[in-house]
């Protein structure tokens, strides 16, 4: 019996024990857990204090409770808050975060990316993936818009590419021939030709980092997540024009720690990078692989490796464990045999040897991808034959061998990698309304 005078709210043992079966996030059980015992606290015992403090802790767990996205909305700067909407997370790596997020005032969305700057690593990282989205300004590359910098976070606003990943674009359309792949690879080489101008490495080109701008037939296509990027030469980028300058850095808001001066140092000082084995191990080039320095050749190989993607829905090297993997891409045995390789003009085939060629010297530059037959007469000469179906069919029996490997060890091709001591973070997220882990390769429904 509760005392006279005082209103006390039982509750029986089953309720508690469901409540722990059901709970299983320790933060989220503490507050509730707190909010049950304001509620069961005798009114005239609390003081007035105890009671308003109560009724906060309540209303904030409803929040909670209600809106998904409060608990992350929290991690964000006042600053970012008052310019931005933040909607939804869409996008987790190992020490970065991306949501979608709309400006206040003109309602343009966004992706917002929260780089967690701790440790040399986090630093260093967000060093290089500012240092670049810096200096970048091109129709065919992603834009940073805004920058706001804390103690130990950075926040990248970029642009928010709404109209899907590549290989969802080209399972989604019903009908795809030679001719669309040209389109899409033509404004893939276009932004290369322009990154590798600058001096920048992507290091990691796969399908996944390949997105439309919108879902229109006329969108561009961007090249995404530049979390693994380097310079290749450590001069490339001393010289940069006024006004690429002031387009990538309007209205941004910078720490000294990340101006120029010190990006350019670090860069001089540490050439690491273009040593490290990082990346997604199907796409990686052979001297990657070898240890040897490399160049922008390394994401010429990996859009060889696209193109073969693009036009077969199967990958040149596709084996099940990653030593088996390296071993193929060593060897540069890849073959046209199959559905629909019968069906692929020579010109495509000869573009797809260019580029997986085993010696980097030897390699098709960016520039000369953009004046290759292919690319240049649009596939003209071309069988218009419909690859799509073909293209699906490969692509679902990846996507069911990949999901059968997914739940395994690291040894799993697919999921990206890095390989050295003191690299920067192997899990990042791609900016784009998709939230997939990258591991599996993800077919639209």
């Amino acid at each position: 019996m509760p005392p006279t005078g005082g209103s006390v709210k039982l509750y029986s043992l089953s309720s508690v024990v469901n409540f722990k079966k059901q709970e299983t996030d320790r933060e989220a059980c503490k507050e509730k857990q707190q909010a049950w015992l304001w509620r069961g606290r005798s009114d005239r015992g609390d003081s007035r204090r105890g009671i308003s403090e109560g009724v906060k802790e309540s209303v904030h767990l409803e929040e909670r409770m209600t809106n998904p996205n409060a608990k992350f909305r929290a991690k964000f700067d006042p600053r970012v808050t008052a310019r931005y909407d933040i909607k939804a997370l869409i996008g987790r790596g190992s020490f970065s975060r991306v949501v979608r997020a709309e400006h206040r005032r003109t309602r343009q969305p966004f992706a917002i990316k929260l780089l967690e700057v701790k440790g040399r690593e986090g630093h260093e990282a967000c060093q290089a993936e500012l240092g670049v989205l810096r200096r970048v300004n091109h129709t065919n590359v992603i834009r940073l818009a805004e920058v706001f910098e804390t103690q130990h976070r950075v926040y990248l606003v970029l642009e928010l590419a709404t109209g899907g990943e590549l290989l969802e674009r080209v399972v989604a359309r019903g009908t795809f021939r030679e001719r669309d792949a040209t389109k899409a690879l033509m404004m893939v080489s276009s932004g290369l030709h322009y990154l590798h101008a600058l001096g920048v490495i992507h290091r990691d080109l796969k399908p996944e980092n390949l997105l439309y701008y919108h879902p229109g037939q006329d969108s561009r296509l961007i090249i995404t997540d530049f979390g693994l990027a380097c310079w290749e030469n450590k001069t490339a980028l001393s010289f940069q024009s006024r006004e690429e300058s002031a387009v990538a850095t309007r209205d941004a808001h910078f720490d000294a720690s990340f101006s120029t001066p010190d990006v350019e140092e670090s860069r001089q000082a540490k050439d690491w990078a273009v040593r490290t084995l990082c990346g997604t191990p199907e796409y990686l080039a052979p001297e990657m692989l070898a240890r040897r320095p490399c160049s922008s050749a390394v994401d010429m190989w990996a859009l060889g490796v696209i193109t073969y993607i693009l036009l077969s829905g199967s990958l040149p090297f596709d084996q099940s464990s990653r030593p088996r993997l390296f071993r193929a891409i060593l060897r540069g045995g890849y073959s046209f045999h199959g559905d629909p390789w019968k069906s692929v003009s020579a010109l495509a085939k000869s573009f797809i040897d260019r580029l997986l060629t085993l010696e980097a010297e030897h390699r098709m530059s960016a520039e000369e991808a953009l004046k290759h037959p292919w690319l240049v007469s649009m596939a003209a000469c071309s069988s218009n034959k419909n690859l799509h179906r073909s293209i699906s069919r490969n692509l679902q029996r990846r996507a069911s061998r990949a999901s059968s490997r997914c739940p395994s060890s690291g040894s799993t091709p697919g999921s990206r990698i890095s390989m050295k001591s003191g690299s920067r973070p192997n899990s990042r997220p791609r900016l784009g309304v998709s939230n997939s882990s990258g591991q599996c390769l993800k077919i639209a429904a």
